[in-house]
């Protein structure tokens, strides 16, 4: 058998694709014509737009007139100007009588803590001197220490014993009266009586 060959003709690439190109184009022309045909309609058929009257320009206000508005505009510069300075008078004197206000307060701090320390250094001293005195009456014979005793205030007495040891406060009491003794018991218990409830 013989081959038969195909009588069709072929049909090359890309004959297709330049004619889409060339629609393309022309299509982009016919557009471009419409929109400046459409313009050119536009402007030929826009209705005349009707002249409207000029005004007059307005006349500038007289000289008075001027004046008056200067002058108040000046008056009201003056006032604000006083005005400025008033306020600024003030702020300067309310910056001084602070800054006076902080030196007293630091003075007084200062003052302050003098005096505490003045009181810390009092307190000591009274300390001592009290400390000394109670080793003198502890160091002293029971029976001469509680002659002295007796003679004391009980309260000032207790303040003395309840410094001391425990046996040196002991062998005083013992060499004291009763009544004397008791009194000065009664102090020494009372005194921390209310500690707890604080």
């Amino acid at each position: 058998m013989s081959k038969v060959k195909n009588t069709t003709p072929r049909r090359r690439k890309g004959r297709g694709t330049l004619s889409i190109i060339a629609g393309l184009l022309l299509a982009s022309g016919i557009i471009r014509l419409g929109t400046h045909a459409t313009s050119a309609f536009a402007f030929q058929s826009a209705p005349e737009v009707a002249s409207t009257p000029i005004e007059e320009p307005q006349v500038c206000p007289d000289n008075a007139e001027l004046e008056e508005v200067i002058s108040a505009l000046k008056r009201r510069e003056e006032k604000l100007d006083a005005r400025e300075k008033e306020i600024a008078r003030r702020s300067e004197t309310l910056e001084i009588q602070q800054a006076e206000a902080e030196a007293r307060i630091a003075s007084a701090k200062a003052e302050e803590e003098k005096l505490r320390l003045t009181m810390a250094a009092a307190s000591s001293a009274a300390e001592d001197d009290v400390s000394q005195l109670t080793k003198v009456y502890a160091n002293m014979k029971p029976k001469q220490a509680a002659g002295l005793f007796e003679e004391m205030d009980p309260e000032f007495a207790a303040g003395f014993l309840g410094r001391m040891a425990p046996g040196a406060a002991a062998q005083v009491m013992a060499g004291m009266t009763p009544k004397a003794a008791y009194a000065i018991s009664v102090v020494l218990a009372g005194r921390n009586i209310g500690a707890g409830s604080k």
